[in-house]
């Protein structure tokens, strides 16, 4: 949906496919460089696999819960009483961090992960909605997951000031940087480095 919505903007046939013309239209349309385009939409779309998935998966099973949360679900038995409550999962996780609330508040859950780079958190919502004047973020958290998809990202971009590993080109090197400052880590590097290449073909 995220994608077609792109799509829409830039004024292309909402089809759903990121193609050529589609990343060239988003070039253009967010004033980007061939190589700092091709960066993005590359990391852009490993975050989402493929441009699909633009919201937190938060339906973990017990012993997913004790892999990614384990400072929070430190035994089976807790793990139990949560496992495959997204809702629930979201709001113990999150809870008093990022300016979210308590778990009660339901803050972690309003404030998940949404966006092509997962913006998850009130503070993080409320640096966007302020960035991009536009209160109604923080009214309805749901933008950030459909119309403001790859602002947010943008955003991330900006702040985090990554626009200049990618202006150092295309090279493995230059990838694995911009990947770690991105995921904190190597994964799907592959992946990452294979459709950084492609769209960069695409724009050159």
């Amino acid at each position: 949906m995220s994608l077609k919505i792109l799509q829409t903007k830039i004024g292309v046939d909402d089809d759903g496919v990121f193609g050529p013309n589609t990343m060239k239209k988003a070039m253009e349309f967010y004033k980007m460089t061939p190589l700092r385009a091709a960066h993005f939409f590359a990391q852009t779309s490993h975050e989402t696999g493929n441009f699909k998935l633009f919201t937190e998966n938060l339906n973990y099973s017990a012993k997913g819960l004790q892999s990614t949360f384990k400072k929070y679900f430190p035994t089976l038995e807790k793990a139990l009483l949560y496992q495959r409550k997204p809702q629930q999962i979201a709001n113990l996780v999150y809870a008093s961090r990022m300016s979210n609330g308590n778990e009660a508040s339901g803050d972690g859950w309003k404030f998940r992960g949404r966006g092509a780079l997962q913006t998850t958190g009130k503070a993080n919502y409320q640096a966007l909605s302020n960035h991009l004047k536009n209160p109604n973020i923080l009214v309805n958290p749901d933008l950030v997951e459909s119309e403001f998809s790859f602002e947010s990202a943008i955003f991330f971009f900006d702040r985090n000031k990554l626009w200049s590993i990618c202006d150092e080109g295309i090279s493995d090197n230059t990838i694995l940087k911009l990947s770690k400052r991105i995921n904190g880590g190597t994964i799907g590097l592959s992946h990452r480095m294979e459709l950084t290449k492609k769209y960069f073909e695409y724009v050159k």
